[in-house]
């Protein structure tokens, strides 16, 4: 049943115009255009090799927070979970059922985005065991986040609210603007959030060849706890 539940809903998420432009098309789009054109100051290097574990962090947080919050509000306003959840298919079984299709979701873009890279002169380093660790936990930091913002606010305020927090993020987040441009106090509160982590998290390893980021691990680890904490506790189904 779960199996069955995470293609249907892959599917409905793949043929879903608006999320594929905000999961797919956006962030490959930012990629090639921030790449081929200095716009932003990245520091020494080439822009490609700062930019690319930056994307792949707003491609985690644009299918797992802002896709998953849109869609999952608004079957919550329609009565689809309602539904679902009353059927043979378990709660929990529906969610691991959204996770999944989310992991499915992230494999496809990431597949992608890293085939642009490369065609962009992209030339990672590091151990590909920690970029799967720190995916897997921003992807488990973004989804707690959405779930409990899709389950305590209405339809209408999850829409606004996501595509704001995904707006902010994308500046401030450390994605295309380094964060070391903004000012020192502001850092140290910026480089807290969980996009700053996995975005810096992914660049040690994968531009700088460094070992696992532990500090950065321990913040998405933290987001994880308490985001999947407060949405199993505050989710409303109807």
């Amino acid at each position: 049943m779960i199996g069955a539940q995470t293609a249907f809903e892959t599917k409905m998420l793949l043929r879903n115009g608006e999320q594929l432009l905000l999961t797919v098309v956006i962030p490959a789009l930012l990629l090639v255009l921030f790449s081929a054109v200095s716009i932003v100051d990245t520091g020494t290097g080439k822009a490609v090799d700062f930019l690319a574990p930056g994307i792949l962090a707003l491609a985690v947080m644009s299918t797992a927070f802002t896709g998953q919050a849109i869609a999952t509000g608004f079957e919550r306003r329609y009565g689809v979970l309602k539904r679902l959840g009353a059927s043979p298919l378990p709660r929990w079984a529906l969610m691991t059922a959204k996770t999944g299709s989310v992991l499915v979701t992230e494999v496809l873009q990431i597949v992608l985005l890293t085939a642009i890279a490369f065609a962009l002169g992209w030339s990672p380093h590091g151990n590909p065991l920690f970029v799967v660790l720190l995916l897997v936990l921003g992807t488990a930091a973004f989804s707690g986040l959405g779930l409990l913002m899709a389950g305590t606010l209405k339809a209408e305020a999850t829409l606004a609210a996501a595509n704001l927090v995904f707006l902010l993020l994308l500046v401030a987040g450390g994605i295309i603007v380094p964060l070391e441009r903004f000012p020192g106090a502001a850092q140290d509160v910026l480089r807290l959030l969980p996009v700053s982590a996995l975005s810096d998290g992914l660049r040690d390893v994968l531009r700088d060849g460094a070992g696992m980021p532990w500090g950065n691990l321990a913040i998405l680890l933290v987001w994880a706890v308490v985001g999947l904490g407060a949405a199993a506790r505050f989710f409303r189904w109807e």
